[in-house]
């Protein structure tokens, strides 16, 4: 599974955070592009599975998923493609999508006493 995989990786990374912090993390931002094959669903429960009986396992996440961007031929305008009806604001439908957002942790949130 893709997501436990991704899951694995968030949480060594924000272990190694909340050590350097000496805090303990209690949400978590990531950022996808909307072609990311990430299901939410899928790693939200990958996540909850290996933070079980961790300090990890109440951590929230937030994912925000890019929307998918293009550049047009005719216009050379970059713009957000909207799938059900994709073309440049321009009209015209010549445009090459651009790649897809990376899964990025945006920012780790720790609790304060």
């Amino acid at each position: 599974m893709h997501e436990m995989m991704v899951a694995q990786s968030l949480m060594a990374i924000i272990s190694d955070e909340a050590a350097k912090h000496a805090a303990k993390p209690v949400a978590a931002k990531i950022s996808c592009g909307t072609l990311n094959p990430i299901n939410d669903e899928a790693f939200r429960f990958a996540f909850e599975a290996i933070a079980r009986d961790t300090p990890y396992e109440d951590l929230r996440f937030q994912i925000e998923h890019k929307p998918t961007r293009a550049l047009c031929g005719i216009c050379e305008a970059e713009f957000e493609v909207e799938f059900s009806r994709p073309a440049c604001p321009c009209g015209s439908e010549n445009f090459k999508l651009l790649p897809d957002a990376p899964l990025i942790l945006e920012e780790i949130d720790f609790q304060t006493d």
